[in-house]
């Protein structure tokens, strides 16, 4: 607790500025699930022949999963189809894994105390169902004033739109909003929205 209350106020310190409104990621930002998002993308694999190396998951931390699907069939020589590996994989988390999930405490309680100060945002490349629900499970689905997850941009992370659209819907410019994040994929997404951001692994 004592190295997670430091992270809170290095979080804290971080995002001091005249920001109009946090963005948050939810997987492995907001949400202690990566390891139960890479659980689900190799026994979904698996059951289709392929056994899969975790790590890749953590690279691609943040990209839709049709198109991590897309990457397992390049570098796999897989031919499963985006949509039903996604619909399989997302039915498998929801059912075994969802109601188990853990907050990252020092940025949900960062969230929380910011709730009411300045707008909330959650931008995730999760569909809006298993966000909702996890959100849910943490206890701050309500303190969220715009959520932007999967299918809602022609584009997700690392392109712009996600961020970008989340920024739209609040009345925000990019440049006054604060991207918390914790993979490439959304970094570089913020980076393209021009907004300012915190690696939250990092800090």
């Amino acid at each position: 607790m004592a190295a997670d209350n430091a992270k809170f106020k290095k979080l804290l310190e971080l995002s001091k500025g005249d920001y109009k409104a946090f963005l948050y990621d939810c997987d492995g930002t907001l949400a202690d699930n990566m390891p139960a998002h890479t659980e689900t993308y190799i026994r979904v694999a698996a059951s289709g022949g392929i056994h899969i190396d975790g790590a890749m998951i953590d690279e691609l931390a943040g990209w839709p999963i049709p198109e991590v699907v897309k990457e397992i069939n390049k570098r796999y020589n897989g031919n499963f189809d985006p949509d039903k590996f996604a619909a399989d994989k997302y039915r498998l988390f929801y059912d075994e894994f969802i109601e188990q999930i853990k907050p990252i405490e020092y940025v949900t309680d960062h969230l929380i105390a910011h709730a009411g100060k300045v707008k909330i945002g959650v931008v995730s490349g999760g569909s809006r169902e298993a966000i909702t629900k996890t959100l849910q499970v943490l206890g701050i689905l309500d303190l969220v004033d715009v959520l932007v997850c999967a299918g809602d941009t022609p584009n997700g992370k690392p392109y712009p739109d996600p961020f970008l659209l989340a920024a739209e819907k609040l009345g925000v410019r990019p440049q006054d909003c604060l991207v918390f994040e914790d993979g490439n994929p959304g970094v570089a997404s913020a980076k393209a929205a021009g907004m300012p951001w915190i690696r939250i692994d990092k800090v």
